[in-house]
């Protein structure tokens, strides 16, 4: 029997990276486009390696594997895979968290800085016959509102770094990095409560988990300024959406640019869709020419030092 790894699903126009570099310390590449749990397991039972895209590893699948070494996430979440089976089954898991931090970061940005400037809805007015030359609601300095980041990770930083180029003061709330080093680079630290009552614009970067599932939900969005903008390029479910298009249909806050949803595709009947002052983008924030192949590369070189038995570089658990 050949020594094998699968990948179960995948979006990339072509899989030579993986193929050339694997095939080259003697494993066949097996890949599918798998859907479900079982299709998971069907095609995965005898790997060596799982590379993983949007498919579900579950328990059940992490339980039926008999010579997996380890699992490997194409991107930066880990939420389809079940990191309590595989660390009770003694499986790494490990994802690519250093690739596409410029693009996100570029994406959050432009989201916010169009809405800030009511692009859209200012296009939308000319387009209809009608020409103002002020906006259709009030509009602060950049230098006048606060920037702040849910969480203060490698994205986050890259996203108040722009920020700080068009003037905005910078503010961000993560508990798990200490308010010295966050002022050393030029930035408040605040707690939770404080950036939802404080922030002109707020942009999630935090993992999805049981703490952060719909942390922006009814309460929280009723604590916000009426003229906040909401940013969201991390993970769909720390917003609960229809939460969401309530507050902004009831102006309670001003706007949103969402990237990621719950789930995807957002439903055409989503109240979403029809709020003023929304971007809605499909999951693009990651995207470029280049972080297609950075993402594949750097995937399969962790499975190469998992199967090699060389030490990890970005292992989850």
């Amino acid at each position: 029997m050949s020594k094998k790894v699968v990948i179960t699903d995948y979006g990339f126009p072509d899989l030579k990276q993986e193929k050339k570099l694997l095939e080259g310390i003697g494993y066949e590449v097996v890949a599918e486009q798998c859907k479900t749990a079982e299709e998971v397991l069907d095609l995965s039972r005898d790997a060596e390696a799982v590379m993983v895209q949007w498919a579900p590893v579950t328990r059940e699948v992490i339980e039926g594997l008999e010579n997996c070494r380890i699992i490997i996430r194409y991107g930066i979440g880990v939420d389809n895979v079940d990191l309590t089976a595989a660390k009770e089954k003694g499986i790494p898991v490990c994802n690519v968290p250093d690739y596409c931090i410029q693009e996100v970061a570029d994406h959050a940005v432009a989201l916010a800085l169009s809405l800030g400037r009511q692009l859209l809805i200012t296009d939308r007015r000319v387009r209809d016959g009608v020409w103002k030359i002020t906006p259709p609601k009030p509009m602060p300095a950049f230098r006048e509102m606060k920037f702040a980041t849910v969480g203060y990770g490698r994205i986050a930083r890259e996203v108040l770094k722009r920020a700080a180029v068009f003037g905005f003061q910078k503010a961000t709330c993560d508990p798990f990095v200490k308010a010295e080093a966050i002022q050393k680079d030029n930035t408040i630290p605040m707690s939770l409560d404080q950036l939802f009552e404080q922030a002109d614009i707020i942009s999630l970067h935090s993992p999805l988990n049981k703490e952060t599932h719909h942390l922006i939900n009814e309460s929280s969005l009723g604590k916000m300024k009426s003229n906040a903008l909401l940013i969201n390029t991390s993970r769909g479910g720390l917003v609960d959406a229809d939460a969401l298009a309530d507050a902004i249909s009831k102006g309670k806050i001003a706007g949103a640019g969402i990237d990621v949803f719950e789930q995807e595709p957002l439903p055409a009947e989503h109240p979403l869709r029809k709020c003023e002052n929304v971007i809605l983008t499909s999951h693009t924030a990651w995207y470029s020419e280049s972080s297609i192949p950075e993402l594949q590369l750097k995937a399969t070189e962790e499975a190469i030092r998992g199967l090699t038995g060389q030490p990890l570089t970005s292992r989850v658990v």
